[in-house]
Order: structure tokens, then C-alpha cells, then sequence
């Protein structure tokens, strides 16, 4: 089955009552009905008026929930929203069943030319880093600056421990892999996820575990769950085959936005060694290297993120009203790495631990 083919999906006043998804503190949600599709958005009104706007997508088998933590470290700094991609967190699937790339960043595109928001201060982590650099390269009216956390960019050797997610998209392995998970609880399932996301899984507070336990339920009750995830696999995987100008890296060369670059030493699903092609594709780019992270820097280390994403944006406010040019541009071209060591900023970053809710790849 091809990722544009249309599923059955039972219809929404058939499906069934689930627990509502959770809101944290000072968040707000929001229902948007747009042509084909309805997304969820999280917001976190800013601490002032008068802030720039940024928009945060979420990867493969994630939620808008993955955002929350580097948005309230943010929220002096931008005024921030965060969309439940199609079939994911609260956003039902697409009208069209079609979870390719080019789909999941059409919604992005739609949301943003509906809201008005643009340009935005664009964040993307794995399959959203995908998404959001198709945005970027497609739409640069709409990206003031582009932040990718361990974007899922094509790779030609993917790290043993990335195989079984990839292996999502063959057709009848989610059956299997359901029949033969059936008997998991969803506490064992969130320890299985966040083993393979985080550089450290004790870095999550046992309260944000309880979330993601409780998160893990809900997602489970819903008869598209599955469906949404291995679909959006396959089209990911579709997308690395793609050549010419729709090709990811040529998409990525195309990028006109200012682009800070995060990857973690530790992300057993993004190839740490990826950082450096990545910096030389983006051709106004900043890398930042968490050694100690995984796959969700974001969400591991919140405070870190934010700084660095200040300190960028900073350099080029002061440049462009210097008028000297690009500051960040030379940074990426010639494979400087900024970041934290082993013991450095990035093993404190978090304070009381991170919040496991809704991880994903």
C-alpha cells in the first residue's frame, strides 16, 4: 500500500471516547479546521506583547506535548505554538489518508497561511526537522529562522538501533509487531520509547513518566493510531528516495532561513555523524552538539536549547542591523561545532528532569 492510498478510518462521531489529552500549565489548546484536515495547536501566550512568532512540529509518534518544556523556556522570547501533526496527539487523520512528507508539510504551510503567522521562527525534531525543511525550502515567505533538532534527513547508513522503526513502513510488520506487543502494558511500552529517545533515560522525572504512561493509554484507544505511525514511517522513507529537486538534502541546500543545527551524541535514531553534511547543506547554518543527548534534545536538555536558539537569533539581529552579512553562514560552511562537552551545560540543563510525554522519533 503506497503512503497516498486512502485507509479506512471510521468515521469521527463513531470513533471512540478517550480520555482527553492533557494541557500543562499556562498552555492553551485549540481546534483548526483547515481544507482536508483538522490540527490541534498548543499554545503558551507570551510573556509580552509584540513577540515574534514560532511554530514547533513534532516527529514520528510525537505530539505537540514534546514542545512544551523549550516553549516555556521561550516564552519571553517568542510567542510560540505547537501543532499536532495529522493522526498524531489530538489532530484526527487527514480526509485524504495521505501522511507523505510533502502532506504533513502542506498542513504546516496551511496553518500558517490561514493564521497569518508567518514569518516564523520554525522548529522541526526528526520527522518535523523533515517536514519543516521542505516548508523552509518550498515556502521562504513563511521561515524567519529554521531550528532543527536531530532532523530525519536521508542517510545511506542508519545505525542498527533505527532499523526497527524504519522497518515500520514495509507493509504487515505493524500487524506483526502488534499481535506480538499485545501483551505489553503501557508503562513497559513508554520505557521501550524512552530508552530509545533519550541519551539518559533517568534524565525524565518520575512525573513526567506518569504522563507518558497516561498519554501512552489514551493514543492506544484510538483505532487510527497505528495507521497514522506506520504510514507516516513509509512516507518518510518514500521521501529518501525521492532525487532530484524534491530530494531532502537538495531542499535543504535551498533553505534561504538562518538555520541552527542540534544534534545529540547520543541519539541511537539520527546518525550523530549526520552533523557535519548537515552543516555544510544548510547554507546559513549553526551547529550546536549535545554530546550527552539523544534523540529529543529538546526535551532532554530545554535550557540549553533555548540559550543556544537566543544566542543565534541574537548574532543575526546584530548583523543584519550592522549590515556585515551573515554571521552564522561561514559557522556551517566550515563544520564549526558549537556546543556543550561531556559535563558541561548540557548534563544540568534540565534541572528536575524532562518530560517523557509523547516522545517520538
Amino acid at each position: 500500500m503506497s503512503s497516498t492510498e486512502v485507509p479506512f478510518v471510521p468515521p469521527a462521531n463513531v470513533l471512540p471516547k478517550v480520555s482527553p489529552v492533557r494541557v500543562g500549565e499556562g498552555e492553551q489548546l485549540r481546534s483548526v479546521r483547515l481544507q482536508g484536515i483538522t490540527l490541534t495547536v498548543r499554545s503558551r501566550p507570551p510573556a509580552r506583547e509584540g513577540l515574534p512568532p514560532a511554530l514547533y512540529v513534532h516527529g514520528l509518534g510525537g505530539s505537540s506535548q514534546n514542545w512544551s518544556a523549550l516553549m516555556e523556556q521561550l516564552e519571553g522570547d517568542v510567542d510560540g505554538e505547537a501543532l499536532d501533526l495529522p493522526g498524531f496527539g489530538d489532530s484526527p487523520p487527514p480526509d485524504d489518508g495521505n501522511y507523505s512528507v510533502t502532506a504533513h508539510a502542506r498542513a504546516v504551510i496551511r496553518l500558517l497561511d490561514a493564521s497569518g503567522r508567518g514569518p516564523v521562527h520554525l522548529f522541526g525534531n526528526s520527522l518535523g526537522g523533515a517536514v519543516s525543511t521542505r516548508v523552509a525550502a518550498v515556502r521562504p515567505d513563511l521561515v524567519r529562522t529554521l531550528t532543527l533538532v536531530s532532523p530525519a534527513l536521508p542517510e545511506i547508513r542508519v545505525q542498527r538501533t533505527a532499523v526497527p522503526t524504519g522497518l515500520l513502513a514495509l507493509p504487515g510488520v505493524a500487524g506483526l509487531f502488534t499481535r506480538y506487543s499485545r501483551g505489553w502494558t503501557a508503562e513497559q511500552r513508554v520505557r521501550g520509547v524512552t530508552a530509545l529517545c533519550y541519551g539518559d533515560p533517568g534524565r525524565v522525572s518520575p512525573e513526567g513518566f506518569q504522563h507518558a504512561v497516561e498519554e501512552m493509554e489514551r493514543r492506544l484507544q484510538l483505532p487510527y493510531f497505528w495507521d497514522a505511525m506506520t504510514r507516516s514511517a513509509r512516507g518518510l522513507v518514500n521521501a529518501y528516495t525521492l532525487g532530484g529537486q524534491h530530494a531532502l538534502w537538495r531542499q535543504a541546500e535551498r533553505v534561504l532561513a538562518p538555520t541552527l543545527l542540534v544534534y545529540g551524541g547520543r541519539d541511537q535514531l539520527v546518525g550523530f555523524r549526520m552533523a557535519q553534511k548537515a552543516a555544510r547543506a544548510f547554507r546559513d547554518s549553526r551547529l550546536l552538539t549535545l554530546p550527552e543527548a539523544g534523540h529529543v534534545a529538546m526535551m532532554e536538555y530545554p535550557e540549553t536549547v533555548a540559550g543556544a536558539f537566543r544566542d543565534f537569533v541574537s548574532d543575526k539581529e546584530a548583523a543584519s542591523s550592522e549590515g556585515s552579512g551573515s554571521v552564522g553562514g561561514s559557522e556551517g560552511r566550515d563544520g564549526a561545532v558549537r556546543g556543550s562537552g561531556r559535563g558541561g551545560d548540557a548534563g544540568t540543563a534540565s534541572g528536575g528532569g524532562a518530560d517523557a510525554t509523547t516522545v517520538g522519533s
